[in-house]
């Protein structure tokens, strides 16, 4: 059976007993690779969650005595629906890895705010530093190894992804796409995707815009500013919180360089940034500063 690496639950086999009698789907046992048994109008059927890394893999069934062996190729898949760059097979496609991105994003985002500098990670020096830890660090697999790498003590009680774990994925460390264009076959290997990427290219290449109004936005969505008075004109904000509205809800942002100081992490409220003494900073759609409110495109699936 030939599916494509893509991430996605796809229904891939019906199973029946030969005699014709009732198949119950909770005794079907299965081993080998992640998928589930779903009763169906004839029998059952089998689920399996589609790797995003091509390979051959074997699937074994158990009923009593009954053992089956399916063999089931992932071909790489090269499927760009929204034409982003982004390919489907980095999409989160389940609400439960969309939400525990989202949760992980915001968490680490309110996480490095807390920090004292001195334990900040070298690697944040501006806003779009910050977007790239978080970000790497919500797809990571968030066991004692990792937790030992982190400037933190303790980890959030929060779920994982589970479609993929960075680095592991036909991109590999290079999580952010800095080419224009729809994603190609090539593109995981020729240079499209980069471990760096700044402000601008974060948003233009990695993000989509949701909505100038930032009272419907949603925790781990991202405000995008251009400001053409400073030496980097674009500059990102977290919005943390799950909150409906702005009550409750935080912008985390890094300041980047401030004169020979190498800036800081700030944490404001979203009514106060409302009401910024600095009317440029303010995110409302009359600011022509403000570009508004982005979501990542791996959560695309995700609606506005």
């Amino acid at each position: 059976m030939t599916l494509p690496a893509d991430g996605r639950q796809r229904r891939a086999i019906h199973l029946r007993l030969r005699g014709g009698e009732h198949l119950p789907p909770e005794e079907v046992l299965i081993s080998g690779i992640n998928a589930q048994v779903f009763p169906d109008e004839a029998g059952a059927v089998v689920q399996v969650a589609s790797p995003v890394c091509p390979g051959r893999r074997t699937l074994v069934l158990n009923y009593g005595q009954a053992r089956s062996t399916v063999t089931l190729n992932f071909l790489p898949d090269a499927t760009d629906l929204y034409g982003d760059g982004t390919p489907e097979f980095l999409r989160l496609h389940s609400p439960a890895d969309r939400t525990a991105f989202r949760a992980w994003f915001a968490a680490l985002a309110d996480s490095a705010a807390a920090l004292p500098p001195v334990r900040l990670p070298r690697e944040i020096d501006d806003c779009a530093a910050l977007l790239r830890w978080c970000y790497r660090g919500a797809l990571h697999a968030h066991d004692e190894a990792w937790l030992g790498q982190q400037p933190f003590e303790t980890l959030p009680p929060l779920g994982s992804v589970a479609q993929y774990v960075y680095p592991l994925t036909p991109v590999g460390a290079g999580l952010f796409r800095i080419r224009p264009g729809p994603y190609g076959a090539a593109d995981a290997t020729n240079g499209s995707f980069a471990q760096f990427a700044d402000a601008e290219t974060l948003m233009r290449r990695n993000t989509h815009l949701v909505t100038r109004d930032v009272r419907v936005a949603r925790e781990g969505d991202l405000l995008f500013y251009r400001q053409l008075e400073q030496n980097s004109p674009y500059h990102s904000m977290i919005l943390t919180g799950n909150s409906a509205g702005v009550a409750d809800n935080w912008a985390v942002y890094h300041t980047g360089p401030i004169g020979n100081a190498p800036g800081e992490i700030r944490r404001v409220s979203v009514e106060d940034l409302l009401r910024h003494p600095d009317r440029r900073w303010r995110p409302l759609p009359e600011n022509s500063n403000f570009l508004g409110v982005y979501r990542w495109n791996i959560l695309r699936a995700d609606g506005p």
